[in-house]
């Protein structure tokens, strides 16, 4: 593996086959994953509407992860974009999708600024539907698709 400890983050709504794919890479390249679940007050103040609460997006996830790796990550709670990103040293890596990979870059320049080393980032492609558009939470709440990215006929 690449490195000991990386770092990924969402709100994991609705867990669709893009979470996975990251999730999986993360998994791939680090001994030890920090993710981060936006925490309902959070995931609002940005304009999201939820259907599941933080608990119940936690225990989903969980659910998801201990089938394949149990004992190799921490999950956290989040209340702002970064969470333990911004100060702590030993994360040497953050995984994020096409679509969020600017907010690495901002953390890495408040990293700087704070003295510490940047983060490798290693951003994932987003995974198309078969329409050739993007699987979302927010497509697949408004019915378009399921979560694997199957177009869904009214």
């Amino acid at each position: 593996m690449r490195f000991k400890l990386g770092a990924v983050g969402g709100t994991f709504d609705i867990i669709h086959k893009g979470h996975i794919k990251l999730l999986e890479r993360a998994f791939s390249e680090s001994e030890y994953i920090i993710i981060g679940i936006s925490s309902d007050e959070f995931a609002f103040r940005r304009g999201k509407t939820l259907i599941h609460t933080y608990e119940e997006r936690l225990n989903k996830l969980k659910n998801i992860l201990e089938r394949r790796y149990t004992g190799r990550y921490t999950i956290i709670r989040l209340d702002d974009d970064f969470g333990p990103t911004l100060d702590r040293e030993e994360i040497e890596v953050l995984f994020v999708s096409k679509e969020t990979e600017y907010k690495a870059h901002q953390l890495n320049m408040l990293r700087r600024k704070n003295g510490l080393k940047e983060l490798s980032i290693i951003s994932i492609d987003m995974i198309l539907a078969d329409d050739g558009k993007p699987i979302s939470t927010s497509r697949i709440r408004r019915g378009e698709i399921d979560t694997n990215g199957n177009i869904l006929l009214f």
